[in-house]
């Protein structure tokens, strides 16, 4: 018995996934699983304080409704297979609604043959999409955890990331989106709560995307979804429920590559991405309190390609910069932001960098509340760069 699905690794080629590999898959995903958790780029491609949005004048007249995170990124999906015919969703559970319930009643909305299930292998699904991208389709196709993705890792950095340049541009898998939960959720230990943007922040060909609020998630997603480069679109697991606002109910996109200032200041500016911004909206709220001074919080939303430029500006204006993550430190994003920031604004630096991170472990159960970067140490690393 055979499950046959087709592949990117040669430009006509069959992988062949015998049953034994998905029984494999299934021992690996107990059902434990299920209940834990209820165009090219520049030089590279073809419970906290309100995050408050930027919105475009089209976007602030449109009626809006309340959102959680993981309802603004079904609403996305949904907007892109109603505008585009071509448009399908696919990977494990999706048919169902998820884990998380993000394609709730979208099979129904939109029939099978749109949105369906996938056997339970990553490098399957990750070439079929590839496959099907390369068709000229669009595809969104689900990693149900990023700690998942790395069977696929081969299929999506050496096949999606580079199929434009390996053919002069004569074919691409620009309809391609990969959407994967990431990061800490309070107890999901080793394989349910990495942090992986790094390895794909490596990629050249690839775009990797980080929403914050529902606002962003939806608005980043169906520019992910519509941009002619494969994306990576990693969603904060923990922010699901939690994050919720009005969220415009209608059609937008927001352009990837671009940073936003959730909140200016003049004394530090502090930066981050994805679930770790309400941490360091915490930990900006506790600075101004107990230290009296102005900081700058930017919401880098993308990080390959990377808004610089935004982040270069407020370090020449405030002369110091802490950067946070969940990921671990040794090469982690932060390392990247510290050395373009350092090369392009060393004359105006008061103080070192500061990289607040996860350690260099494995991700811990018990220790979890030990190992995130959360605001205490946020807040922390900004007392320590203003007494410098």
């Amino acid at each position: 018995m055979f499950t046959v699905i087709f592949c990117s690794s040669q430009s006509y080629s069959i992988v062949i996934f015998p049953i034994t590999i998905m029984l494999r898959a299934i021992v690996r995903r107990p059902t434990l699983t299920r209940s834990l958790f209820n165009s090219v780029a520049v030089n590279r491609f073809h419970s906290s304080p309100v995050l408050k949005n930027e919105a475009t004048p089209e976007q602030l007249d449109s009626p809006t409704k309340k959102m959680n995170l993981f309802q603004a990124i079904n609403n996305a999906m949904d907007i892109a297979l109603e505008t585009d015919s071509k448009a399908i969703i696919c990977g494990e559970d999706v048919g169902f609604g998820g884990v998380f319930r993000c394609t709730t009643g979208l099979r129904d909305k939109h029939g099978a043959h749109r949105v369906f299930n996938t056997p339970l292998c990553e490098q399957g699904i990750a070439g079929f999409a590839i496959g099907y991208a390369a068709t000229g389709g669009t595809v969104i196709a689900e990693m149900q955890f990023a700690d998942y993705i790395f069977p696929a890792f081969d299929q999506i950095v050496n096949e999606a990331a580079k199929y434009r340049y390996r053919s002069g541009n004569q074919f691409n898998v620009g309809g391609l989106t990969f959407r994967s939960p990431y990061g800490a959720v309070g107890h999901g230990a080793l394989y349910h709560s990495q942090s992986p943007e790094a390895y794909f922040a490596h990629t050249p060909g690839l775009k990797v995307v980080i929403p914050s609020t529902p606002t962003q998630a939806k608005g980043l997603l169906l520019a992910a979804i519509r941009d002619p480069n494969p994306v990576v679109f990693f969603e904060p697991k923990w922010l699901y429920r939690s994050a919720v606002e009005e969220v415009p109910v209608g059609d937008y996109m927001l352009p990837l590559g671009k940073a936003r200032i959730v909140k200016e200041g003049s004394d530090i500016t502090v930066v981050g991405y994805g679930a770790q911004m309400h941490v360091l909206a915490n930990a900006v709220a506790l600075a101004e309190e107990k230290m009296g001074i102005s900081c700058e919080l930017i919401d880098l939303c993308t990080i390959a390609p990377w808004d610089v430029e935004t982040v270069e500006k407020s370090v020449r204006k405030t002369g110091r910069l802490v950067v946070s993550h969940e990921a671990p430190k040794t090469c982690g994003f932060a390392a990247e932001i510290s050395a373009a920031i350092q090369e392009r604004c060393f004359l105006s630096l008061e103080a070192p960098i500061a990289r607040v991170c996860g350690y260099d472990t494995p991700f811990p159960l018990v220790f979890e509340k030990f190992y995130v970067p959360d605001h205490h140490k946020n807040f922390e690393a900004i007392k320590g760069t203003m007494y410098y």
